[in-house]
Formats: C-alpha cells, sequence, structure tokens
C-alpha cells in the first residue's frame, strides 16, 4: 500500500500547501452567506418550530462547503495533472484503480471535512446549536464529502480541459447544491416542486445532516442515509470502472 500512501500524502500537501485558498477563503465565503441571510432573513422565517432562521441556516452552510471543496479538490487535481502532462507518474507506478480511488477520494474527503470544520467554528458564535444525534453528523459528513469527492474524480476523468470541468461544476453541481434546502426546508415549497427536490440526492445529504442537529428533518434520516449509502456505491463503481478501463486517462 505504499502506492496508495504516496499519492495520498501528495493530495494531502496539494491543497495543505494553498491553504488559504483551499480552506480559509470558502470558509470567508460561508461566513459572509450567514451574514447576508441570516441578517436578511432572521425574524422573518422560522422553518421547524423553535429553531431561528440563523441556526437553521449554518448546518446548511456547513455541508454545502463540505460538498463543493470536496469535489474542487479531486476534480481539479486530476484536470491540471492532465493539461500539465505529469498524470504520467501517477499511472506508471503499480498503483491498482482501487488504491487510486481511495487515495483521490479521502484527500477529497479530508479537505471537504476540514472546511466544513472551519464554517462550523467560525459560524457557532453567532447562534447556539444542539447536537441531537452527533453520528448521524459525522456520517452525512462523511458521506457526502466521499460523494462529491467521486463526482470530482469522475469529472476530472472525463474533462479535457478546465472549460468542460466549469460546466461540469456551474451546470450541475452548483445547482442540485443550492436546491437542496441549504437555504431553506422543503416543507416551505409547493406540492410540485417538494416532489421534484426529492429527486436530487443532495437534499438528502443536508436534510440528513441537519437532523442530527435539531432532531428535525423533512425526510426520515434512516431513508436519506439509505439513499446516500446508494448513491455513493454507484457512483464509486462508475468511478473504478473509469480507473480501471482507462477511460480518457491511458488513451
Amino acid at each position: 500500500m505504499s502506492g496508495f500512501r504516496t499519492l495520498f500524502y501528495k493530495e494531502l500537501l496539494r491543497f495543505w500547501k494553498v491553504a488559504f485558498q483551499t480552506v480559509l477563503a470558502p470558509v470567508i465565503t460561508a461566513l459572509l452567506y450567514l451574514t447576508i441571510f441570516g441578517h436578511a432573513l432572521r425574524g422573518h422565517v422560522q422553518v421547524y418550530p423553535g429553531v431561528e432562521y440563523t441556526s437553521f441556516l449554518i448546518p446548511g452552510l456547513v455541508m454545502m462547503s463540505v460538498l463543493q471543496n470536496a469535489f474542487a479538490n479531486s476534480s481539479s487535481s486530476l484536470i491540471q495533472s492532465k493539461i500539465t502532462g505529469n498524470l504520467v507518474f501517477v499511472l506508471l507506478p503499480p498503483l491498482s484503480h482501487y488504491e487510486m480511488f481511495a487515495a483521490y477520494v479521502l484527500a477529497a474527503v479530508a479537505r471537504g471535512l476540514a472546511v466544513g470544520f472551519g464554517v462550523f467554528i467560525v459560524t457557532i458564535w453567532f447562534v447556539p446549536l444542539s447536537f441531537t444525534a452527533p453520528l448521524y453528523i459525522i456520517l452525512f459528513a462523511i458521506f457526502g464529502a466521499a460523494i462529491l469527492g467521486t463526482l470530482g474524480l469522475i469529472a476530472g476523468i472525463w474533462a479535457e480541459k478546465f472549460d468542460q470541468l466549469a460546466a461540469f461544476q456551474n451546470f450541475l453541481i452548483m445547482p442540485l447544491t443550492f436546491l437542496s434546502g441549504v437555504f431553506y426546508s422543503t416543507h416551505t415549497l409547493p406540492p410540485v416542486w417538494r416532489e421534484v427536490s426529492r429527486l436530487n440526492p443532495f437534499f438528502y445529504m443536508i436534510d440528513g445532516f441537519r437532523y442530527g442537529f435539531f432532531g428535525m428533518s423533512d425526510i426520515n434520516p434512516l431513508v436519506s442515509l439509505a439513499i446516500v449509502a446508494g448513491f455513493f456505491v454507484v457512483l464509486a463503481a462508475i468511478a473504478m470502472r473509469m480507473l480501471a478501463t482507462g477511460y480518457k486517462l491511458r488513451h
């Protein structure tokens, strides 16, 4: 497993060496979201009984930061390696596709959780939060980061230039993230749009994560956990198949 450890360490160093950009900048962005939306809607919106809107917003912002940064880590790493031509140094060693998958996705999880923890630390001072089910918080954070890290891996393998990766992020990742209930509860939507929201897998990640804080959610958290776990298994199978066949990597 020395190859896996080396690649994993390389991926960790890649984002940690520029932590000001990869960790601190997303934390500041989330803080701006909280300041603007919390100030504008506090006292006007109450989603769950007894829960202030600012309190409701914080878990959503934490999870959004986890998801976006996990995706950014694996996708940007692969596309940069392709364009600069140093991907060959990853493909030449006797690394199995399992090791490559684990190294890229675990590094993406590490970055996503690091940013999420940073967002939580700077926003927790605004309002007190409870921890009704901390195990759900941990499980959904890890699964969410792993899913987006895997999606980033798929996008990085598929894309051949930065424009294609940007399109993947702007037309798929960003809409699914913002329409997943970060800033609102789906119970406030009209019935048709409420059902449409149920088709968004990101919704289950954020709803289940939020349940860990308040003990309240739009969907049963066990159902959300099963859907999220199933989604990860499907994406992991696709990513490992792409790595095993060398799709757009070896030809």
